[in-house]
């Protein structure tokens, strides 16, 4: 009996080695399918990962650009209502000095006086518009031109050298940077 207990016990035994071995080749078997498994669920997580991170910055990028543009529409019509104040602000002193004129003008009758006083006025004037990129547009022994001029009146008769001149500015033309304000109204020879 003892054969057969030891047969009994080696076949124990190899039962008990070939269980511990067939848990482990399944054990190999079941981690690799599931690693399978996961090969195949980590392109479809990656690429769901991937949507939301695109979505993600989608939506910011939608939201950075409506920002943008509420921003500009605020700027813009701050521009438009404020965008005069520094042409404004540096007309005031010449208003200053235009009611300093007024009230001396009351307690003196000198004529010359009062045309010097506006002189300077003007010529203060002409100063502050030139600052804001005002010109005056040359008129004088100028040959027509459409651009600059507007013809209110042809003069005929004024000979071969005037046709075509600038003979007389009924209303100085005005230049802001370049660009034509107020075409000079002007009499040309015919």
């Amino acid at each position: 009996m003892k054969e057969k207990d030891i047969n009994i016990e080696g076949e124990e035994q190899k039962t008990d080695e070939m269980s511990v071995e067939a848990p482990a080749d399944e054990v190999t078997a079941t981690a690799e399918e599931e690693k399978a498994v996961e090969e195949e669920k980590d392109p479809l997580a990656e690429a769901q990962q991937q949507i939301e991170e695109l979505k993600d910055k989608y939506l910011r990028q939608v939201a950075e650009f409506d920002n943008y543009r509420k921003r500009t529409l605020k700027e813009r019509s701050e521009l438009i209502l404020n965008g005069g104040e520094k042409t404004i602000t540096a007309l005031l002193p010449v208003i200053d000095d235009m009611e300093r004129a007024l009230q001396n003008g009351q307690n003196t009758d000198d004529v010359k006086v009062l045309r010097e006083g506006m002189e300077l006025i003007y010529q203060k004037l002409m100063k502050v518009l030139e600052s804001q990129g005002v010109k005056k547009i040359d008129t004088t022994d100028a040959d027509f031109d459409t651009n600059l001029h507007e013809a209110v009146a042809l003069v005929p008769g004024m000979g071969d050298d005037k046709k075509g001149k600038v003979i007389d500015c009924m209303a100085t033309g005005y230049k802001l940077n370049d660009k034509v304000i107020r075409y000079a109204k002007v009499a040309v020879g015919q």
